[in-house]
C-alpha cells in the first residue's frame, strides 16, 4: 500500500469510529521518523482506546503490523506507529495542551 493510500485508509477508519477533528499533517520536511501524522480526538478514554484498537485491527486485516502502540492503558493519548504514518488519538484536553498541530504544522 502506498503512503497516500495508507493516509486515506487511516483517516477513513478513524472517521468510522466517530473520531473528532481529524487532521493530517505532512511532516516529510520536518521529521526523519515519519512522513505523515494523523491527529484526532476521542470523547473519552474508552473512546480513544476503541478508536486505536479498531484502527490496529483494521490495518492488520490489510497485512500491516503496527510498529508500536503506546498509551493504551490510560487512553488519554494513544499513539499508533504505522511507519510512514503515525496516528495520535487524543482526548481534547491532551490535544489542547500539547498542540501537535501547532508544533508540526507551523
Amino acid at each position: 500500500m502506498q503512503t497516500n493510500e495508507l493516509v486515506a485508509f487511516v483517516a477513513d477508519k478513524v472517521d468510522d469510529m466517530k473520531a473528532r477533528d481529524i487532521v493530517t499533517l505532512d511532516v516529510r520536511n520536518k521529521s526523519n521518523v515519519t512522513n505523515y501524522m494523523i491527529i484526532c480526538s476521542g470523547t473519552s478514554n474508552r473512546h480513544t482506546k476503541s478508536i486505536a484498537g479498531y484502527l490496529a485491527a483494521e490495518v492488520k486485516k490489510i497485512g500491516l503490523q503496527p510498529l508500536g502502540i503506546e498509551g493504551e492503558a490510560s487512553g488519554e493519548w494513544v499513539l499508533l506507529d504505522l511507519g510512514d504514518v503515525v496516528v495520535h488519538v487524543m482526548l481534547e484536553e491532551s490535544r489542547n495542551f500539547y498542540q501537535l498541530e501547532k508544533l508540526w504544522g507551523a
